[in-house]
């Protein structure tokens, strides 16, 4: 049985790497591609969370943010549609982070998948 992942794939590389069909999530303020599909995320120190820690009040991290904006601009037609997307992190934090959010994030981890 073959079992298709309709999810967008996600890789590490740099701005310049992006092809044409894909998007750039870029950590930070660093140059982008001239390009309709990127988005920004910058790490928080502290994240604002319920005194309980329950999952309704949790407020979602910054790169699941971003993939959000990425992939609502493609379903509404906003950007060129992408076929995947380049992750482009200043150091191990930033890759931790898309780490995290493509594996901890539900709502990230139904879209989004990291190619291997």
């Amino acid at each position: 049985m073959i079992h298709s992942d309709d999810r967008v794939p996600v890789r590490f590389g740099a701005a310049t790497d992006a092809g044409p069909d894909e998007a750039v999530l870029i950590e930070g303020d660093a140059p982008a591609p001239n390009r309709p599909a990127v988005a920004r995320f910058a790490l928080r120190t502290r994240l604002a969370a319920h005194p309980l820690g329950c999952g309704c009040c949790t407020p979602r991290g910054p790169v699941a943010e971003a993939l959000a904006r990425l992939f609502l601009a493609r379903a509404r037609g906003e950007v060129p549609w992408f076929c995947s997307v380049v992750a482009v992190t200043i150091g191990a934090p930033g890759r931790d982070a898309v780490h995290a959010a493509l594996q901890g994030d539900v709502v990230t981890a139904a879209r989004f998948r990291l190619e291997p």
